[in-house]
């Protein structure tokens, strides 16, 4: 199951586990969106849930039973805001903290009884603003550093189970959410300075498929040579 499949991160790991014959369960925000994810992943099952809505648990009743078995559950949806804390209105943090943070808890808890089935693992996509604050990013950072704390949480409860968490902390990707970040700092978008989103999704895939005597609770990526800014 993966959120933010659309594009960026989320976009390739679905075509790096569509490739080699992985079953997709996919999560769109509306119809329009399920439909062109359908199209654009052949195959794939598609679950139409408004990560922004007030009331998951009645949309994923409407949607259907979860599979019986879950080899994998990848966050990978996101939305991010810059406003200094003066100016953040209490519409705009409530908004972050459901997507980056609400919505992911919710998905894992319908996701965990085909989790535990198939002993499989639940992927955080976090972010070097979980590790550390900057100024203007606080409420993107505080949901990322809720997520954390989720997913050490779960990891704690579900270990018994078989069931292996891991957040990935990836500095700054070139992705479309970067271009919206940088729109808003008001810098220009270099991808050069920035992370691969291929390299991200590789470090995701291998955390799915480790051995099952291990398992690696957090994965920190920082951009190498050119260094990004903030």
């Amino acid at each position: 199951m993966i959120t933010g499949a659309g594009s960026g991160i989320g976009a390739v790991v679905a075509h790096t586990l569509l490739q080699r014959g992985e079953n997709l369960l996919l999560v769109a925000r509306n119809a329009e969106r399920g439909e062109e994810l359908r199209a654009h992943y052949l195959g794939a099952r598609v679950l139409v849930v408004d990560l922004g809505g007030d009331d998951m648990d009645s949309q994923l009743i409407a949607a259907g039973d979860f599979p019986d078995h879950i080899d994998s559950v990848v966050h990978a949806a996101g939305i991010v805001q810059l406003n200094p804390v003066v100016s953040m209105s209490a519409q705009e943090f409530q908004e972050t903290l459901q997507v980056n943070l609400v919505a992911p808890a919710v998905l894992t808890r319908w996701a965990l009884p085909g989790l535990r089935a198939a002993r499989g693992s639940v992927i955080f996509v976090n972010s070097g603003a979980g590790i550390t604050a900057h100024p203007n990013w606080g409420s993107y950072a505080a949901s990322k550093a809720g997520l954390r704390a989720l997913a050490d949480s779960l990891r704690g409860e579900e270990g018994r189970n078989g069931v292996r968490v891991t957040s990935v902390f990836p500095g700054r990707t070139a992705t479309p959410m970067q271009q919206a970040v940088r729109h808003q700092e008001g810098g220009d978008y270099d991808v050069e300075s920035y992370l691969d989103p291929a390299t991200v999704a590789a470090a995701i895939v291998q955390a799915i498929d480790l051995p099952r005597d291990a398992t690696m609770p957090e994965i920190v990526l920082r951009p190498a040579g050119r260094q990004a800014r903030g």
